[in-house]
């Protein structure tokens, strides 16, 4: 069975940081992941921040990038697509939510792309995508 994981956790497949190890196993536990197209320009942020916090040089952060490229085609990630029409969706769940949800909009994304996909569980160590995942209807899981 497929996992979702968040750009913080597809960034943990590629990058040593803190539970890269764990977040790995659970990748290669389930045979495949999937995340929301949003991670892609997501990732290249991530890459970018290591690049000026000094963990990674550009050329590093490249070849990065492109191993996850070819993952993609390998089929290793699944990147649900982001129309017009599923935006739509993800901001008419978000008016609906009560006042005391907070969450922020690229998390909204996510939740609602797992949701939609069938998934009962979205991977991440954000605690803010965490604590609105029962808002979509999911259960937010941590490695």
């Amino acid at each position: 069975m497929s996992v979702y994981f968040d750009t913080a956790y597809v960034a943990k497949c590629y990058v040593n940081e803190t539970d890269s190890r764990r977040v790995r196993a659970v990748l290669r536990g389930a045979g495949g992941g999937h995340s929301s197209a949003l991670c892609r320009p997501e990732l290249a942020a991530v890459l970018l921040r290591h690049v000026r916090e000094g963990a990674l040089t550009p050329g590093q952060a490249g070849r990065l990038h492109a191993d996850f490229l070819a993952d993609i085609d390998r089929g290793v990630w699944t990147l649900l697509s982001l129309s017009e029409a599923f935006l739509e969706r993800v901001a008419t769940r978000v008016l609906a939510l009560g006042p005391g949800t907070f969450v922020r909009a690229a998390d909204a994304i996510h939740l609602w792309a797992a949701s939609e996909a069938g998934f009962g569980e979205i991977w991440s160590n954000d605690r803010h995508l965490l604590a609105a995942a029962p808002a979509f209807g999911m259960r937010g899981r941590s490695a």
